[in-house]
């Protein structure tokens, strides 16, 4: 009974650490698909000289295979973009994207919401 009460003890306090670690991972994988998604939209807008009007643009032009999933959310459609301003844009008329950010309403561990980040 009491290797059993310490088993428990052990494990209700592993728990906590795991699903920090469970968090922190995704967090790690949101930071890499954030900078992916940045990096592809800036050579898009380079190489066609104006910026993407959505995300599956980027995968119909062979800059990505496919829109990558945000971690938080679970789902690649959720993801936010941002306008580029269409007084910088190269077609103001036509304005594209300029940023990107998770679409979970949640905050990391720093204590930034994810759609900030």
């Amino acid at each position: 009974m009491v290797v059993i009460a310490i088993i428990l003890i052990l494990v209700t306090m592993a728990i906590p650490t795991f699903q920090k670690a469970v968090i922190r991972s995704r967090e790690t994988v949101l930071a890499s698909n954030l900078f992916t998604l940045r990096t592809v939209i800036d050579s898009y807008g380079n190489d066609k000289e104006k910026a993407p009007q959505n995300l599956q643009d980027l995968v119909t032009a062979g800059y990505l295979r496919e829109v990558p999933v945000d971690p938080i959310t679970g789902r690649n459609n959720t993801w936010i973009t941002v306008p580029e301003d269409a007084g910088q844009a190269v077609d103001p008329s036509d304005p594209g994207i300029f940023e990107v950010h998770s679409g979970s309403d949640k905050i990391g561990l720093d204590g930034i919401p994810y759609s900030q980040k």
